[in-house]
């Protein structure tokens, strides 16, 4: 008999302290939208969310940081989304079912939202902050991949299948950015990760075909 992977349990403090730095991450990404990067201070992400500098400095490094952080905290709870899958459920389909579960829940920013984050990524710092989101993001998921294995998994492996996922998201997210059509982001998603979970044997094959001729 088969059972679910068990999640872990975490105490009253410790689920105050994730919905504090969620907030202050909401409150960030938020008033940058708002305002651009160089008119936000910390004193007013603080003050977003009725707590002092000193408090935000417990839970973020900057403001860069902070407005970043909601890239981690999605691949965290497709991690969470990703324990609580059945145990006899094959590896890829889990991934897949827990990535747009999580996805669907999650919404889509608008299309506005999106090219001004954009456009602020020319600040270096945020860029910067960026690009180390995105590395976390796999860590966070490929740690979820090697305890679903049970510890025996090639971290490499776990890693690789962690970073598969990150770029068919963000393949998918272009693909809608660019489409002007509001359906699209989940539908490609999920064939790029299906096309991906059998070795792509739809590229394998025109590659094929092309050599034939």
């Amino acid at each position: 008999m088969t059972t679910e992977p068990a999640a872990p349990v975490l105490g009253l403090r410790e689920r105050k302290k994730i919905a504090a730095r969620q907030a202050l991450g909401t409150a960030a990404l938020r008033l940058a939208l708002e305002r651009g990067m160089d008119q936000l201070r910390v004193e007013d992400i603080a003050n977003e969310v009725g707590v002092s500098p000193r408090t935000f400095n417990n839970y973020f490094s900057s403001k860069e940081e902070a407005v970043c952080s909601f890239i981690v905290a999605q691949q965290e709870r497709v991690r969470e989304a990703l324990r609580a899958r059945p145990a006899e459920e094959p590896l890829w389909d889990a991934v897949i079912n827990a990535a747009v579960e999580q996805s669907s829940r999650d919404g889509r920013p608008t299309r506005e939202d999106v090219r001004r984050m954009r456009d602020m990524l020319q600040n270096a710092g945020l860029f910067a902050e960026m690009l180390r989101a995105h590395a976390t993001v796999e860590r966070v998921l490929a740690e979820a991949v090697t305890e679903r294995a049970g510890g025996a998994a090639n971290p490499l492996h776990a890693r690789m299948l962690a970073g598969i996922v990150q770029s068919a998201s963000r393949i998918a997210f272009h693909n809608w950015l660019t489409s002007g059509r509001d359906d699209q982001f989940l539908p490609t998603f999920v064939e790029l990760l299906r096309e991906a979970s059998t070795g792509m044997p739809s590229l394998t094959a025109a590659a094929a075909g092309a050599a034939r001729t």
